[in-house]
């Protein structure tokens, strides 16, 4: 110990020394040092949001403060200025066939900034909104559920039921009382789960999201064949076209979570057990949803909508979805005189029927929104715009662009960006009740909570949602 502690004071001798040998060949700028402009964008993304690492510290894990958020905003606004301006000189060196490897440098690593501040922007929303979901709010008024309410964390902190089976029945959160594999946890606690879910998984927020009681949920689409006709008032009225219905079926798979906490942690009262459980859960619940929505084969998880036949949208029809190529087999187009890479994304944008685009999205990972950064529309304006406000996100073409690592990065045939309305095009089915296994003997002196909840998901319209592929046609 004595040691270590003779290290740390020659450590701090040696910064006092450097800084005074510093300053004695002229004044020392401090704030200079730490705020250069190659390192300010990613300094203040790390320094806002200090280690946000949900599987590390839990989204609640950092304290969600607005100031912070606004500071990022302004930063994200500024360097994208820097980045438009040095894109701009790139694109003029390209132009007269000089090419500036500097400035192609500059505006690589400014973008690199831009795309660590927008991810900090959105993670310090989502801190924010997922701050306030820790508690349910409202009063109980149905006694039933109180008194289900209280038997559970009683069992969750001690292990004992209390008749907790009879009193789910008396909750009128189960039918029957035989033991099925845990317990479900009360309605509030549920409601903090499925809340945090929503803001940390892209695709279950912008998805329309339906709870069922059964094991599947079936819907009838009408994807057409009615007819109809103007007549006079004493007109026939010949029959019309029978209309088309289309049965689809979304069946639930389970998934689960294992948090594990110290019995002394759960002795301590002023832990809320609703918000720890949804805390903790959350992590694991959605990341696996999250690979599910996008690319999950439908067997015993959600189907992905990554996975569904897709056509070239010319050619496009109901169960299918259709597709816009890039004009490259391996990427964008590149810029010509006639062509911009941006095209393809304006082509993509215009496939989408008028009626879905008010309510239509970008979905893409980090990296591909990096590349479409510097694309440009033939007026000579970018795409992308940084967001306008705190709990805003950044635009492309001026529809909000949401970023999901689950989405494949741009290579041949590969689908890297879609486009659409997802809460018409994409819907989850959540079976009501998640349930709770005690486990404290496996991980002594931990005890274990292994949480189980069903959830289904799939396309219901498939005129909703239109892909970008990487290919020539």
């Amino acid at each position: 110990m004595k040691i270590g502690h003779l290290l740390a004071t020659f450590a701090v001798a040696a910064i006092v020394c450097a800084v005074v040998a510093a300053s004695a060949f002229g004044p020392l700028d401090l704030h200079a040092m730490a705020s250069s402009s190659d390192l300010v964008g990613t300094s203040l993304a790390m320094t806002m949001v200090p280690g946000f690492n949900l599987r590390a510290r839990g989204i609640t894990g950092v304290r969600a403060d607005g100031n912070n958020a606004t500071q990022i905003l302004n930063e994200l606004k500024t360097t994208f200025e820097q980045f438009k301006a040095a894109r701009e000189e790139e694109i003029k060196g390209i132009n007269a066939k000089f090419a500036d490897v500097v400035t192609t440098e500059k505006v690589d690593r400014i973008n690199n900034e831009i795309t660590a501040l927008n991810k900090a922007l959105n993670e310090a929303n989502q801190l924010i909104a997922a701050a306030a979901l820790g508690n349910t709010g409202g009063t109980k008024h149905d006694p039933d559920v109180e008194e289900h309410s209280q038997a559970f964390n009683k069992f969750f902190r001690k292990g004992v039921d209390n008749g907790l089976r009879d009193l789910e029945v008396k909750a009128k959160l189960t039918t029957q009382s035989d033991p099925d594999g845990g317990y479900l946890v009360p309605e509030e606690t549920e409601n903090t789960i499925d809340r945090v879910l929503g803001v940390v998984s892209a695709i279950r927020s912008l998805a329309r999201v339906i709870r069922i009681s059964g094991s599947e949920y079936k819907k009838l689409v009408n994807i057409g064949g009615t007819t109809s006709g103007w007549v006079g008032e004493e007109d026939e009225r010949p029959a019309t076209g029978t209309p088309t219905l289309r049965e689809i079926v979304l069946a639930c798979g389970e998934i689960y979570a294992q948090p594990g906490a110290t019995q002394t942690t759960l002795d301590d009262a002023r832990i809320d057990i609703a918000s720890w459980l949804g805390d903790e859960v959350s992590i694991e619940f959605s990341e696996q949803e999250g690979k599910a929505f996008a690319s999950g084969n439908g067997k015993k998880k959600p189907r992905g909508f990554l996975t569904y036949d897709n056509v070239a949208d010319a050619n496009w029809a109901w169960g299918k979805i259709g597709y816009v190529a890039s004009g490259d087999a391996s990427g964008f187009a590149g810029a010509s005189a006639t062509v911009s890479p941006a095209d393809a994304l304006i082509d993509l944008y215009y496939a989408l029927k008028a009626g879905y685009r008010q309510g239509a999205s970008f979905l893409m990972s980090d990296k591909v929104m990096g590349t479409v950064r510097k694309f440009k529309d033939a007026d000579g304006n970018f795409i992308w715009n940084a967001p306008s406000a705190v709990g805003e996100v950044a635009t492309i073409l001026q529809k909000p662009v949401y970023t999901d690592d689950n989405m494949p990065a741009v290579g041949a045939n590969a689908f890297p960006i879609a486009f659409g309305d997802f809460r018409r095009a994409y819907t989850i089915a959540d079976r009501t009740g998640i349930r709770v296994l005690r486990d404290p003997f496996t991980s002594k002196p931990n005890v274990l909570f292994y949480t189980t909840k069903r959830v289904g998901g799939g396309v219901t319209n498939f005129e909703a949602l239109k892909l970008m592929k990487i290919a020539t046609s």
